[in-house]
C-alpha cells in the first residue's frame, strides 16, 4: 500500500481532496468569494497600439491656448493689484515686472512677452527717461469685470467642484494646499481663495484647515459631512445614467462609459473583446472607498477610469496636462502606471502632444455637449482667447506697415526725383 502511494502521490492527494469522507486531510472552503472575484472575467491584453492623431482635438483653441492664457491672466492680475493708478488703466513701468518672469511662469523676457499681446497690454513712454510703461487695454478691463462677476455669482458651483475633488482623496478627505494651488487654473479658483482659504469657504461649514507632514497645511472636508446632509454625491456618469433610466444607484450596477472613436482608429479584436467585458463591470464611484479592491483587477481599473472621467468633468476646459494629474496620484489613490489608463481607453480620452506637452482631453465633453455641465468660467476664457487672436492681427498689421514704409523709403532713395523733405518724412516713419 505504501509503495502505491509513493508511486502515485498526485493521484492520492486528489482523491483525498475530493473525497466525500469526513476524514479528508484538507477540507474544502464553503465561503463565498468577494464580489470582485466574479467580475474579473479576463485581464487586459498587453498589445502595442500606435497612437492616432486627431486634428479635431488638436485644434481646440480653448484647450491649447489655455496655458498661454494662464500667464497673461497672472500678469493682468498683477497689474490690477500693484498699480496705484486705476484711473489710467492700471499702468506700471517695465521695471516693476521685468524681474518677475518666473513668478508668472514666463520663460522669456517679460518685456518681449508684454509686447506680444498688444490687445492686453498697451505700451507707452513713461514720464522719466523715456522708459517703456504698460497699461491694461479697455477691452481687458471690461473682461476682468465680467470674470469677477462670474466668481461672485457662481461661487457655490466653483466651491462645489473643489469639494468634489477633495472627496475623491480616500478616507482622509483632504488635499494639501500646495496641490490645490497646482489645480487653481483647472478648477477656476480665484486668487482671493489662496489669501485666506478658510475665510473664502467658511460660509459652507464643511471645510477645515489641517496640519500635515513637513509643516504643510491642507484643506479637508468633514468626513461626516455626507451623513449629516443625508445625501449621496453622484458622479456625472451616474447622473447621466439616471437621466436615461439605466441606473438606479445600486452598489453592483454596471454603467458603460460613452465611447467616441477617432476617425481611422481601430482596435485589435482581442482589445475589443476585453473592452466589451470591461463595460459590463459594476461601476465604482470615485467618491466611494475602494481600498478593498484588488489593484490588479479589471474592476479596479474601472474605478481609475471613472475617477479620471469625473476629474476632467470638473475642470474648466475638461482637459489638463497629464503631468498635473500625475501629481494627484498619491492623494487620489491612483496606481503608479496611471498613464496607461489614458492609453488603454483612446475612445474616452485623447492625448494631445501640442505645445511641447501632453494634454489629456475628455472626448465626451466635446462630442456630446449636453452630457457634461459647463464650467462657469468657460465662456469668459473663450472671450480672453478671442482677444489673444486680436494681438496676432495687430502685430501682423504692424509688420505689413513697417515693410510697406521700408519699401517706399528704398524706392524714394533710388528715385532721383524724390526731394529731401519727402525722404526725411519716410525715414522718420
Amino acid at each position: 500500500m505504501i509503495s502505491k502511494l509513493i508511486r502515485n502521490p498526485k493521484t492520492h492527494l486528489r482523491n483525498l481532496l475530493i473525497s466525500p469522507s469526513h476524514n479528508a486531510i484538507i477540507p474544502l472552503s464553503c465561503h463565498d468569494p468577494p464580489h470582485h472575484a466574479y467580475t474579473q472575467l479576463q485581464t487586459y491584453v498587453e498589445v502595442y497600439m500606435k497612437r492616432k492623431k486627431d486634428t479635431f482635438f488638436d485644434s481646440i483653441d480653448s484647450i491649447h491656448k489655455s496655458l498661454e492664457l494662464k500667464h497673461i491672466i497672472s500678469l493682468k492680475n498683477f497689474f490690477l493689484s500693484s498699480s496705484s493708478s486705476p484711473h489710467d488703466n492700471y499702468c506700471l513701468p517695465i521695471s516693476a515686472v521685468s524681474k518677475k518672469g518666473l513668478d508668472f511662469g514666463i520663460n522669456m523676457k517679460v518685456l518681449r512677452f508684454l509686447r506680444n499681446y498688444p490687445s492686453f497690454f498697451e505700451e507707452f513712454k513713461g514720464p522719466l527717461y523715456n522708459l517703456p510703461w504698460f497699461r491694461l487695454t479697455s477691452e481687458v478691463i471690461k473682461l476682468d469685470k465680467e470674470e469677477r462677476k462670474m466668481y461672485e455669482e457662481y461661487k457655490d458651483d466653483i466651491v462645489g467642484r473643489l469639494k468634489k475633488v477633495i472627496l475623491k482623496s480616500g478616507t482622509r478627505k483632504m488635499l494639501p494646499l500646495k496641490i490645490i494651488k497646482g489645480l487653481q487654473w483647472y478648477l477656476g479658483l480665484p486668487d482671493e481663495f489662496f489669501r485666506d482659504p478658510l475665510d473664502y469657504v467658511g460660509e459652507y461649514g464643511c471645510f477645515r484647515i489641517v496640519d500635515i507632514e513637513d509643516g504643510l497645511k491642507g484643506l479637508a472636508v468633514f468626513k461626516e459631512y455626507g451623513e449629516r446632509k443625508g445625501s449621496k454625491i453622484f458622479s456625472m456618469m451616474q447622473k447621466n445614467a439616471m437621466r436615461r433610466g439605466i441606473y438606479s444607484g445600486g452598489a453592483d450596477e454596471a454603467i458603460a462609459f460613452p465611447l467616441f472613436p477617432s476617425k481611422g482608429l481601430r482596435l485589435k479584436q482581442k482589445i475589443k473583446d476585453w473592452l466589451d467585458e470591461f463595460q459590463k463591470l459594476p461601476y465604482v464611484s470615485p467618491y466611494e472607498d475602494s481600498s478593498s479592491l484588488n489593484p490588479d483587477s479589471d474592476i479596479s481599473e474601472k474605478r481609475v477610469v471613472s475617477l479620471l472621467h469625473e476629474l476632467l468633468c470638473l475642470f474648466v476646459e475638461h482637459a489638463a496636462e497629464r503631468k498635473s494629474i500625475f501629481c494627484l496620484r498619491k492623494y487620489l489613490g491612483l496606481p503608479q502606471k496611471v498613464h496607461k489608463a489614458f492609453e488603454r481607453h483612446p475612445h474616452m480620452f485623447y492625448l494631445s502632444l501640442k505645445n511641447k506637452t501632453c494634454t489629456a482631453i475628455l472626448k465626451e465633453a466635446y462630442c456630446d455637449e449636453l452630457a457634461i455641465e459647463p464650467h462657469p468660467l468657460a465662456k469668459v476664457r473663450k472671450k480672453y482667447i478671442a482677444l489673444m487672436k486680436e494681438s496676432d492681427v495687430i502685430l501682423k498689421n504692424r509688420r505689413l506697415n513697417n515693410n510697406r514704409a521700408f519699401n517706399q523709403q528704398n524706392a524714394c532713395f533710388e528715385d532721383s526725383g524724390c526731394d529731401d523733405d519727402k525722404r526725411s518724412q519716410l525715414a522718420e516713419a
